[in-house]
């Protein structure tokens, strides 16, 4: 019989870490060994599945990293860039060497940082882990190629009233893979915000806009406008255990791969 994969989970008391759990708990090749939070959250010594509405098995919310990478083979992380730097970073000297991030926030500068310290294990990253998103992704990369002079790329989003951070981390993929289709550096070419008199528009500017509200899960945007015609292209999420099932699978496929850096395209086969 095979030995299951032992996943830990870095920001194991937010809303994702508490999908995780459930999904962790209830896949059939995976166990749960370590939740780590910060170190001020008030979740610390909780047992992991209370937290997540379930029964208590006998593991507790820790900020121990280093002890939880010592006992997993891959680390599901949803947590801060800090954090998820961090945790990149200590991986080199424990025995896990995998990693899935979902993490967003990140700046440039933190963005490089984790592909820097993810290089010498297995990193997957990815702002959003549905599949649906990584097609939708694949389709604007494509569509931006053939869309190219003379079309603008705006990107639209909304989350629920509790999300900290703007533009979400799938709508920086989404421009991302507009940059990636026109062949030209993202962070050159996005306008995260527009307030007063901004000029006009420039030829190749990747434009964001972020709306909060409600309960919204996610809801994603792309369109593509010329003067005469414009394209739209969307997802929407009815659920936030898409997510987690979906950073589940990648952590199950990255447990089979070498170092490198991946991302959810890879893990679904849409590189191939």
């Amino acid at each position: 019989m095979t030995d299951p994969l032992r996943i830990a989970l870095l920001g194991a008391d937010g809303r994702m870490g508490q999908e995780l759990v459930r999904q962790v708990l209830n896949h059939p090749e995976t166990q749960l060994t370590a939740g780590v939070t910060a170190p001020k959250s008030p979740n610390v010594g909780r047992d992991l599945g209370e937290l997540a509405g379930l029964h208590d098995f006998g593991v507790q919310v820790s900020t121990d990293l280093r002890g939880a990478l010592d006992r997993c083979d891959v680390l599901i992380d949803f947590s801060s860039p800090k954090a998820a730097i961090d945790a990149a970073v200590m991986m080199q000297s424990v025995r896990c060497r995998a990693m899935v991030s979902g993490t967003t926030g990140f700046s440039e500068s933190e963005d490089r940082a984790l592909d820097v310290a993810g290089e010498s294990v297995c990193l997957v990253q990815s702002w959003n882990f549905s599949p649906g998103v990584n097609v939708l992704t694949a389709l604007v990369e494509r569509a931006s190629k053939a869309l190219n002079v003379g079309w603008d790329a705006e990107i639209l989003e909304m989350h629920h009233n509790q999300k900290v951070d703007a533009p979400s981390g799938t709508a920086l993929m989404l421009g991302k893979s507009v940059a990636a289709g026109r062949g030209v550096d993202f962070y050159d070419n996005a306008v995260q915000a527009r307030k007063g008199v901004t000029g006009a528009r420039r030829p190749g500017d990747i434009g964001f806009a972020a709306l909060r509200g409600g309960g919204v899960i996610g809801d994603h945007e792309v369109r593509l406008a010329a003067d005469l015609e414009m394209i739209t292209l969307s997802h929407m999420a009815f659920d936030r255990s898409v997510f987690a099932a979906g950073a589940l699978q990648a952590a199950i496929w990255a447990s089979k791969q070498g170092k490198g850096i991946f991302d959810m395209t890879d893990v679904l086969g849409l590189n191939s």
